[in-house]
């Protein structure tokens, strides 16, 4: 609710930005009048600034405000600093994970290449070897000057935003990441740091997984924070990293070093339709979720909005005992054997505001399932079959053709099916990563993570295990190393209102 207060400030504040143009390229960026602490300075790392990329949606949450219950909420947030990887090969510098693109990881993402172990349809995943040391490139060994001063006038830079909105909101442009913590500086000069790693001009693997350096940004955050003998909180967002022993090394160093990490996907904490959650400490028996995308990032945001749900069984999460990902027919020869449930699959669908098929030609609704319209609208299904230690079982269903949201059902002893949509507002505002901001913004200022870590470390573990078994020709392969324990808070932590 407005106040009169309020009314009138903004009132003041409009008429002023009709009047005044530098006024509106800084008005919107102040913190709110209300508070009277000095503004948290936050640094912003990420791969690609540009309309529509991930970081220029978080970014800019922290630059103008977002909406929250129903109000704009301006965070009393000062952005001092932005480092951009895409930047700087334009100005002859090598990528920021270059010291190990050439053989470390093509030989330690080789395994099991030469073909699937003959004689059985199960494997034991193990973890790999942990990496080599995180080493300073060139680019990062240069002096502390501001990428933006060292660009002429006349460079394109595409579609990038970060010059432009340097020059409107007054933060450093910086060509490396300790450049970015320490503002141009000696000593750490942020009290936090967001990083939004998103596919760019990286390498991909054989099993197709993106190489994004979200570890070796954290990395390279961490040992300025030891230099310092401080951390602060950090966000990442989506998945720590491609590499669950790179995810897990994350997890236990901010820990160690006694700082806040919050990560993840918008998912888990946008609205739901409707508005239901599996209650606290119930039975889950089984679920089934369905989306649209494939190997491209999607899926795992697909599967952390799953486990946020299922985290919340009996007993807390207590890991993953075994994956599968299957594709063409055998999806379809998974749900006749009863590998998933059709009725839990039916039921996620009805949650759907976007059937294709009959529904888009003639608004005919009908039953994507009962009708067996799917085999003929998805050509190119896959299906990540979950086994949980506890004996829940769990299965992202990507169906390509038939939908365009993400919707899920679970079967609850005593409840019976709970099903919803999360909600994913469309462009431009994109509004489910206001809630994602606001949990970035509690985390900072409260110096507490709203949600454990463990969710998203799980949550990358069991995507590379599903991407793991789709290389080794689609075989189930069992991941004692997903043992992963945690409780979930006890209060729903998306957006409700």
């Amino acid at each position: 609710m407005i106040t009169r207060r309020r009314f009138l400030e903004y009132s003041a504040l409009s008429s002023a930005l009709l009047v005044s143009r530098p006024l509106l390229r800084s008005g919107f960026a102040l913190p709110p009048a209300e508070s009277a602490e000095a503004p948290l300075r936050l640094a912003i790392i990420g791969s690609v600034y540009h309309l529509g990329s991930d970081m220029q949606f978080i970014a800019d949450r922290f630059l103008v405000g977002y909406p929250l219950n129903g109000d704009w909420h301006m965070p009393n947030v000062q952005v001092v600093s932005v480092y951009v990887d895409s930047l700087v090969p334009k100005f002859g510098g090598p990528l920021a994970w270059g010291w190990r693109q050439e053989g470390f990881h093509s030989a330690r993402h080789a395994q099991g290449k030469s073909g699937a172990p003959s004689g059985t349809s199960t494997q034991v995943l193990e973890p790999g070897p942990p990496h080599p040391p995180i080493a300073h490139s060139v680019r990062q060994r240069r002096g502390a000057r501001s990428l933006g001063e060292e660009l002429p006038e006349n460079i394109s830079l595409d579609t990038d935003l970060s010059r432009a909105r340097s020059k409107e909101f007054g933060f450093r442009l910086c060509r490396n990441i300790p450049e970015a913590l320490r503002a141009g500086g000696e000593k750490l000069a942020v009290d936090a740091v967001i990083t939004v790693v998103e596919q760019g001009d990286y390498p991909t693997n054989d099993r197709g997984q993106n190489l994004l350096p979200s570890y070796d940004f954290f990395q390279q955050c961490v040992q300025v924070f030891q230099e310092e003998g401080r951390g602060i909180p950090y966000f990442n967002s989506k998945q720590l990293s491609f590499s669950f022993p790179e995810a897990k090394q994350m997890v236990e160093t901010a820990e160690r070093l006694h700082f806040p990490l919050l990560a993840g996907s918008s998912y888990p904490v946008t609205w739901r339709l409707p508005d239901v959650d599996i209650p606290l400490g119930a039975h889950v028996e089984e679920a089934v979720i369905v989306g649209v995308g494939k190997f491209d990032g999607r899926d795992f945001d697909a599967l952390e909005a799953m486990q946020c749900m299922l985290e919340r069984r009996k007993g807390g999460e207590t890991g993953v005992k075994a994956v599968q990902l299957l594709e063409g027919d055998d999806v379809w020869q998974a749900g006749r054997d009863g590998r998933y449930s059709r009725e839990l699959l039916s039921s996620a669908l009805s949650r759907s505001d976007t059937p294709l098929g009959l529904t888009l030609l003639d608004g005919r609704n009908q039953d994507l399932v009962a009708s067996g319209a799917l085999p003929q609208l998805v050509k190119d299904p896959a299906a990540y079959c979950i086994e949980y230690t506890d004996g829940t079982k769990a299965t992202l269903l990507m169906l390509n053709g038939a939908i365009m949201d993400f919707n899920i059902s679970a079967r609850v002893t005593g409840k019976g099916m709970v099903s919803t949509q999360f909600y994913l507002p469309p462009t431009p505002n994109v509004t489910n990563t206001a809630c994602l901001a606001s949990k970035i913004e509690q985390t900072f200022t409260t110096g507490k993570t709203p949600y454990p870590v463990e969710r998203t470390l799980l949550t990358s573990g069991i995507l590379e295990a599903c991407l793991d078994s789709r290389h080794r020709l689609n075989q189930r392969l069992e991941t004692p190393h997903l043992a992963v324990k945690y409780q979930p808070p006890r209060e729903p932590q998306y957006v409700r209102t």
